[in-house]
């Protein structure tokens, strides 16, 4: 894939899950949630997820207001993250993290197979005031993952 190629595609999905989020709902009795907050670009996001007796995901959706970025990254991670353990998820969030800095020369195995369909997002890398946009809702998954109470803050 070229570079042209792979910006295309980040627009496009963007505007594809950020005009039609999928999983953009409220679990009833989640497991685990966590809201997450960036004050310098108003996005604000609540990750709930559902677990199975051996710890799996078995459902994750969000709630919340945010430019189309966060939300079209909050979308993909909402799809990809189902069937994943808690570390898993975690493992996968540090790695997208990394790679939407544009720090991840590992990413590609650290994501296998989700690798191609985050890929498309490592184009706010380029664009260093949306990686916190990025990043918010992989942040909030990690903290729902934790049970942590706080709210989390991307500043």
């Amino acid at each position: 894939m070229t570079e042209d190629d792979l910006r295309d595609l980040y627009q496009e999905v963007i505007l594809d899950h950020g005009r039609r989020p999928r999983n953009f709902r409220r679990l009833d009795a989640p497991d685990a949630s966590a809201r997450g907050n960036n004050p310098l670009c108003g996005d604000r996001i609540e990750v709930f997820v559902k677990t199975d007796a051996e710890g799996r995901i078995t459902d994750a959706a969000f709630e919340g207001k945010g430019c189309a970025i966060s939300t079209a990254s909050a979308s993909l991670m909402t799809e990809i993250v189902k069937g994943k353990t808690a570390e898993e998820a975690k493992a996968l969030g540090a790695a997208f993290r990394e790679m939407a800095t544009g720090g991840c020369p590992h990413c590609e195995a650290a994501l296998e197979d989700d690798f191609d369909r985050l890929r498309v997002l490592s184009g706010v890398a380029e664009y260093p005031s949306r990686v916190k946009c990025a990043t918010l809702a992989w942040h909030t998954l990690g903290a729902a993952l934790d049970h942590a109470a706080e709210e989390v803050r991307t500043e």
